[in-house]
């Protein structure tokens, strides 16, 4: 056995090679960032998912008037119980027995 495993060969590894990316650029860009934040140049307003709540629906007529009127949609649950419900019913019309 270990004379097979001694002379297999490791894959070459993966390198991807960005073509559309400049690194070196995006480092300098924040390393500016970064100092004039220090400096006070630039506000330290970080970014937060809350700001950015709500605003799909803001948007659109329909969803606006939808969350609007307040009602709930309809739950899996009972969309379940009504088709169980149906299924009996056609059960019992469809075998003529009507003793309980």
């Amino acid at each position: 056995m270990g004379m097979f495993f001694n002379s297999m060969r490791k894959p070459r590894r993966f390198n991807h090679q960005y073509i559309y990316v400049d690194e070196r650029k995006e480092k300098l860009a924040k390393m500016e960032e970064k100092a004039k934040r220090e400096l006070g140049m630039l506000p330290e307003k970080e970014f937060n998912p809350e700001d950015i709540r709500g605003k799909f629906v803001e948007g659109t007529t329909h969803l606006r008037r939808k969350k609007a009127s307040g009602r709930k949609p309809v739950s899996f649950g009972i969309i379940l119980l009504i088709i169980a419900f149906l299924l009996f019913v056609w059960h019992y019309l469809h075998t003529g027995s009507w003793s309980f």
